[in-house]
């Protein structure tokens, strides 16, 4: 069957939600299709099960009569792991990428790394790239739902990964600060003239606003540079209102404008955790 004739399923996925879009087939190939609803579900994980148990369980359920649908699906960074490759001219062919985001991620999370999935973006000898990885365990969860659901897995993609593609023009300067924050999260990424220089992916275990200076500020000190005010650009669509002090050395710079809205699929702040409905995006 024809993309172009298939229902498209976009998913986000986090330990404590799932929001789906579904965009019926006679609206798929459009460029831009009327709105959407979204349903959002909130779970409630078990102590005893992984933090992917209870969204795995349900996705299944939102999607038990999508059989012919297409599926793409953000992962939260709960369930990503990072790190930067930089330049180097002398590697080139593909295997020699992979064998170079191994031994990357490897000296950062040791023996873990056998039982991940690598994923590297598109490697510039001159630039170099980054690494993402998942958990093979979920991988497979993901392929055995999409086949007992008779639906087209198209592919998982990190949050970070798909928020930086949907507002890379915007964060194309000599120096960038990304800074993407979730419930329970937050990842930052610096960039050089187009050249990752860290991602830091790390939990919040206090208040927000309070982690996200120090992460900052940490940032800025093993980069060895910080100009008395630095711009950091922000999404943080579950955290609307969230600021930081005045006079504390940077100045938000939100990323989502009318030309680059939010996508439907994200996540957005819950207003009411009682009462779930399908909402217009």
């Amino acid at each position: 069957m024809s993309p172009l004739w298939r229902d498209q399923i976009h998913v986000f996925f986090a330990p404590e939600r799932v929001d789906l879009v579904r965009v019926p087939r006679r609206l798929s190939g459009l460029k831009q299709p009327e709105q959407v609803p979204k349903t959002t579900m909130l779970c409630q994980r078990d102590t005893d099960q992984s933090i992917s148990e209870s969204p795995l369980h349900q996705l299944e359920q939102m999607v038990q009569d999508a059989a012919g649908a297409e599926m793409m699906i953000t992962l939260s960074n709960h369930f990503v792991r990072y790190t930067t490759l930089p330049p180097q001219a002398e590697i080139s062919a593909p295997d020699e990428v992979y064998a170079y985001a191994a031994f990357r991620m490897r000296e950062i999370y040791g023996t873990r790394v056998d039982e991940w999935i690598l994923s590297v973006s598109a490697w510039d000898p001159i630039k170099g790239a980054i690494c993402a990885a998942i958990n093979r365990d979920l991988l497979t969860r993901f392929e055995e739902m999409a086949v007992r659901c008779r639906i087209k897995l198209k592919g998982l993609e990190p949050y970070l990964a798909s928020t930086f593609d949907n507002w890379k023009q915007l964060l194309d300067a000599p120096r960038t600060c990304f800074a993407l924050v979730e419930t329970g999260r937050i990842c930052i990424a610096l960039l050089a003239s187009g050249v990752w220089q860290s991602i830091r992916n790390q939990k919040i275990l206090h208040a927000v606003e309070d982690e996200l200076l120090a992460a900052l500020d940490q940032e800025a000190i093993l980069s060895g540079y910080k100009e008395p005010v630095e711009q950091v650009y922000l999404f943080a669509p579950e955290h609307p209102g969230l600021v930081l002090p005045q006079d504390c050395g940077w100045e938000i710079v939100p990323i989502q404008t009318v030309q680059l809205p939010v996508l439907a699929h994200y996540p957005s702040a819950i207003v009411d955790q009682g009462e779930m409905k399908e909402c217009i995006v």
